[in-house]
């Protein structure tokens, strides 16, 4: 009987792993690449097991023991198709949940508790606990979706900065820094968007707040934009006792000052991130599996 539990956040830019023994103590940590199933499915399922391996390596212990244990993997894209399904009947563990990346960021934020996620990352991704009831919404990846995500804000700094470049928009600082990075020559920058990972084009959101703060033009509407979609994003999960919102992810502090004020009251500390919620689903999964046995 299995006694360890590996929970991993399987993000777009790294893939983190904790195991933790049958009461949730943290006993080894471990990290690989990206695992961005959307777009490589091969090496984000390379990934994954490779940090769950070096977190049993962390913890002291053989990392072929990755076959006798429990986990639970979020990752963004398990809810599209049959994505989640083929990375889940692929994970060499003894059992293994493979769980959409806002479930795991709702559980380590809130923990059994009411309320809503949004993370917002290389991608973005909302969740919402109500009575028990779960409720996702976006998560749909950098084409279609991923809204006011880190990569849709690189994406549309490319798009105002061919638009400047032509004069169809008015250039600003943030534009003629982009156009400068590529020799002002638009060729490139199409070039460098036709082979980009959505990785590759969230580079350039810290680019965007930090001009944005400044007061650029062009950089303070792709930010309003993206706050108003966050807003009706979470306006499709509020509801009138909804006791709190957390935002997560690397642009979350930095969307706070953005958002509408009648969210502000809402706005609450997560208690852990996406990898402590990873870890709690997997314990969670451990005992019942126990309990099962017994």
């Amino acid at each position: 009987m299995t006694e360890l539990a590996i929970g991993i956040d399987g993000g777009g830019t790294s893939c983190r792993a904790a195991v933790a023994d049958r009461d949730g103590t943290i006993i080894g940590r471990g990290k690989a690449g990206p695992a961005n199933i959307l777009s490589d499915l091969e090496n984000s399922l390379l990934n994954i097991v490779e940090s769950a391996r070096q977190a049993l390596i962390d913890a002291g212990l053989d990392a072929e023991v990755v076959t006798s244990v429990v986990s639970v993997v979020g990752v963004a894209g398990a809810n599209v198709m049959d994505y989640g399904q083929r990375i889940e009947r692929a994970l060499p563990f003894a059992e293994g949940r493979v769980v959409t990346d806002a479930l795991i960021s709702l559980q380590g934020a809130l923990g059994d508790a009411d309320g809503i996620v949004g993370a917002f990352g290389t991608g973005s991704v909302y969740n919402a606990r109500r009575g028990g009831s779960m409720n996702g919404i976006g998560g749909w990846g950098f084409i279609v979706g991923d809204q006011a995500s880190g990569a849709r804000l690189g994406r549309d700094l490319m798009e105002r900065s061919l638009l400047a470049h032509d004069r169809v928009r008015p250039a600003s600082p943030v534009t003629e820094a982009v156009m400068a990075e590529y020799g002002d020559d638009p060729e490139r920058i199409v070039n460098f968007a036709h082979t980009a990972r959505p990785t590759d084009f969230a580079r350039y959101a810290p680019m965007v707040f930090r001009h944005a703060a400044e007061g650029d033009a062009v950089a303070v509407d792709i930010v309003r934009n993206a706050a108003t979609a966050i807003g009706e994003s979470l306006d499709a999960l509020l509801w009138p006792e909804c006791p709190s919102i957390c935002l997560l992810g690397g642009l979350a502090e930095a969307y706070e000052p953005w958002l509408s004020e009648r969210y502000k009251p809402l706005l609450a500390k997560p208690k852990n991130d996406a990898l402590q919620g990873a870890v709690e689903l997997a314990v969670k999964l451990l005992n019942d599996q126990q309990r099962g046995e017994a």
